[in-house]
């Protein structure tokens, strides 16, 4: 059997869309899987052993007409058994409805109802500690048997030489491994995403203060002069326990430089999820405008814990729906003051020192 899962979205969604290999594997290991990625996600699913071969949307290419086409015609000559769109969109839609497979399976949307065999409408509230985000990708499965779990956990597989690597960029850059070592998520994947600059330096003053802990920034340069805004704001005490000079130059080395963190602390995106899946403590901060429960993946209130402003201000969030939530987002994020945060990261940081 030879199975397409397609899923052209952001990292996180690339990272957690691969654990349907893992279970496609366990029940039929002689398959052939296949992975239809974005460019620039590869990385973070390089290396798994589940998958047999990745096939590249580059949507500088391939988001035209013409590029779309010559990717239908790609997808068509691999002859798949099954195809599995977990993007669930248009043009993922007219892939898949054109691949030639016999079991088409996607998710149930009106716009696309014609391009699948078999769809599945997304569940809203979760039965697992995985969240809704790993049990609504599971569910797909259901088009290939019964016997598939609820839920498994995202994997990313480090070779030892990116690790050996990493812990020597660490050293040379006077990090002591000996002593508490902080990711920090500074920024969002947007600005509406990015819990605001002055509230952030203060969350680092407080983790500082708290731990006197070594932190490192989650950026990349074109963001410098962003994350030099934030830290001009934090006390010079703080300021002292900041290495800049110690970043992930790209995604591998950035998940390198995070399995010898502590823990990762920051802005809810594909960074806390990468953590997640290499087993490493995080507290992540949720924009207004992203529905908790759609991708608190594993939290447990102790090695994962997230927060958002509905925890504290449930009130403000009654009856909103996601247009509202983004419309608003901002102006909410202003309310999501460090002072609601500060009890559960200081219970964070005493169990993740």
């Amino acid at each position: 059997m030879k199975i397409l899962i397609i899923q052209m979205k952001m990292i996180g969604d690339v990272l957690t869309s691969s654990i349907l290999f893992e279970a496609i594997r366990s029940r039929y290991p002689d398959a052939e899987l296949h992975y239809l990625i974005y460019k620039h996600t590869l990385p973070v699913v390089e290396n798994n052993p589940f998958i047999d071969k990745y096939i590249i949307f580059d949507p500088d290419v391939q988001k035209s007409a013409k590029g779309l086409i010559k990717m239908i015609h790609i997808v068509k000559e691999e002859k798949y058994d099954v195809v599995i769109d977990v993007y669930s969109k248009i043009n993922s839609a007219a892939i898949t409805m054109r691949s030639g497979a016999s079991e088409k399976i996607s998710f149930k949307k009106w716009y696309t109802k014609n391009a699948y065999s078999k769809r599945y409408r997304p569940a809203t509230k979760s039965e697992t500690p995985a969240g809704l985000a790993i049990e609504n990708r599971m569910l797909l499965l259901k088009g290939l048997g019964k016997s598939f779990p609820k839920a498994l956990k995202p994997k990313i597989y480090l070779t030892q030489e990116e690790k050996d690597k990493a812990k020597q960029l660490l050293m040379v850059n006077g990090i002591d491994l000996q002593q508490p070592l902080y990711m920090i998520g500074i920024l969002g994947s947007s600005e509406s995403k990015s819990y605001p600059k002055p509230y952030m330096a203060m969350l680092l003053n407080y983790i500082v203060a708290q731990t006197k802990a070594q932190l490192i920034i989650n950026y990349i340069p074109s963001q410098k002069d962003t994350v030099l805004e934030i830290l001009e704001l934090c006390e010079e005490e703080t300021r002292a326990q900041i290495n800049l000079a110690v970043y992930g130059k790209n995604l591998r080395e950035f998940m390198a430089l995070t399995s010898y963190c502590n823990a990762i602390i920051g802005n809810e995106g594909g960074a806390v999820n990468m953590a997640k899946a290499l087993s490493i403590p995080s507290f992540s901060i949720f924009s207004p405008q992203i529905f908790k429960a759609d991708w608190n993946l594993y939290e447990d209130g102790l090695k994962n814990v997230g927060v958002h402003l509905n925890d504290y201000r449930p009130e403000l969030f009654i009856e909103k729906d996601k247009k509202d939530l983004r419309k608003e987002a901002y102006q909410w994020y202003w309310i999501f003051k460090p002072d609601f945060i500060y009890p559960d990261l200081k219970l964070f940081l005493d169990r993740n020192k």
